[in-house]
């Protein structure tokens, strides 16, 4: 499985939520229950002592989230499933069938943890793909550390699907990506190589960033009829991007530029607009 970075198809035909029980603020479990989900495939629910709160696996990044990532890892039944996409990193969940693996590749500007939840299995690493000479045993609790640009698999050794979870910082999936099976992952990848032109960066598509940065077009245009300077507007909404490119939202962005140029803190801002 070759690696095309950032780059993979946002839609895939076999989306659909798993549903899990997440505890909220509480310790002990008691009951579980199996439900039968869409299309056939296993999915699972859990009751906790202080009640239930049923959650679909599915991303809910960019906002603040609580799960208790074990027993999302080993409810999750698809062979990738992103759980969460940030500006900065990407939580993804992933299900390994016995004898699978997760196919040799390498992100040359990620770096990725995994952690194994269940099962057991092996994890190669390598500077070159035809020379993996790092190779460790992984079984329940394993953490494993990939710097960027290093080649790497994991497969299953096991007699159970083994159950992982993956943060990549910066992201490396596109948001809501679910794929059920490894043959759907390769099927993506082989897509982009087609032709698809779906480039993702940071978790959004070029479409999407456009859409995030709506409010500082709006701003900019409002300048130009106020009949702002042109110099003084690429200065101030060119550094509104740099910062939104650091991980600041568009209004913090604009606001944070005004402030420099208000209090002083930027004399070239204050000079540029007086031109």
């Amino acid at each position: 499985m070759y690696y095309y970075p950032n780059m993979y198809p946002q839609q895939y035909p076999h989306q659909y939520p798993y549903y899990v029980n997440v505890p909220m603020n509480n310790y002990s479990r008691q009951s579980v229950y199996w439900n039968i989900p869409v299309e056939g495939h296993e999915n699972s629910s859990f009751r906790f002592s202080n009640g239930d709160a049923r959650i679909s696996l599915k991303d809910y990044g960019a906002e603040p989230f609580v799960v208790n990532i074990n027993e999302a890892t080993k409810k999750n039944n698809t062979f990738r499933t992103a759980l969460w996409t940030g500006t900065h990193l990407q939580v993804t969940l992933m299900s390994l069938n016995v004898g699978e693996d997760i196919g040799l590749e390498m992100h040359p500007n990620v770096d990725q943890f995994l952690r194994v939840e269940q099962g057991q299995g092996i994890v190669q690493m390598g500077k070159r793909k035809d020379k993996l000479n790092f190779r460790r045993n992984i079984y329940d609790d394993t953490a494993i550390m990939i710097p960027a640009g290093t080649w790497h698999n994991v497969t299953n050794t096991g007699n159970i699907p083994l159950k992982l979870y993956s943060i990549y910082a910066p992201p490396n999936h596109p948001f809501g990506t679910i794929h059920v099976t490894k043959a759907d992952a390769v099927a993506a990848e082989e897509g982009y190589g087609h032709g698809n032109k779906n480039t993702v960066i940071s978790g959004r598509t070029p479409d999407e960033w456009i859409k995030h940065t709506e409010f500082l077009v709006n701003e900019g245009l409002e300048d130009v009829k106020r009949g702002i300077n042109a110099t003084h507007i690429l200065q101030e909404f060119i550094l509104m991007g740099v910062l939104v490119g650091k991980g600041y939202s568009p209004e913090k962005a604009y606001e944070t530029v005004e402030e420099w140029e208000r209090t002083g803190e930027s004399k070239l801002l204050q000079q540029s607009k007086n031109m």
